[in-house]
């Protein structure tokens, strides 16, 4: 039985994979959260967490047969898909890498408030409240038009979403609490997670 692989898919699988490994670096690389006393914490973010993390396994855990494109498209288009692939998943790494350094020594892996926590609208949060979950968004996406059984893929969206929702409500019922008009002001303007086109 011989193995055909495909280029192009194979190139997206090797951009995803580096961009992976630039994601997760750029959690380990900037200020680490303060090991110091929360002045507040959401535990109901962990829910979020997991559900986010089962998504990931979703377009990990249900691969397509041995790097064939997604769907049976021209040469052409199967180079695009390829290029717009590898594009999302750079383009994911760079907004959370952004939005970790904006945040500094205030990234938290749950949702909580330190002492002397102030409220972010600057760099990518300009355009959204939540960039970092944008970034883990588009990388889901990268991911799963890069390696997953077409079937994986909307179900692990749906399943991120419902995540992402969780996470979004516990972190700013906190920044509510703290900021008041501030960040009602904040959340008027700025879409939570994905970026208006104008």
């Amino acid at each position: 039985m011989t193995i055909q692989l495909n280029l192009w898919p194979m190139i997206a699988f090797a951009g995803v994979l580096l961009c992976w490994i630039a994601f997760v670096a750029s959690f380990l690389v900037w200020k680490k959260p303060p090991s110091g006393k929360d002045h507040e914490r959401e535990s109901k973010s962990i829910l979020g967490i997991v559900l986010q993390g089962l998504s990931y396994a979703l377009v990990w855990g249900i691969p397509r047969r041995y790097f064939m494109p997604m769907f049976n498209l021209s040469k052409t288009f199967e180079i695009i898909l390829a290029i717009l692939t590898i594009a999302l998943a750079v383009s994911s790494v760079w907004f959370v890498a952004a939005s970790v350094r904006a945040l500094g020594k205030q990234w938290s892996l749950t949702a909580r408030l330190v002492e002397g926590h102030k409220l972010i609208t600057e760099g990518p949060y300009k355009f959204v409240r939540n960039p970092i979950y944008t970034g883990m968004l588009g990388m889901l996406i990268a991911t799963g038009l890069a390696v997953s059984h077409w079937i994986a893929l909307p179900i692990a969206i749906i399943v991120f979403m419902i995540g992402t929702r969780i996470r979004v409500l516990s972190e700013e019922k906190l920044l509510r609490e703290a900021f008041g008009q501030e960040f009602e002001s904040y959340a008027r303007r700025t879409p939570a997670v994905i970026p208006r086109p104008f």
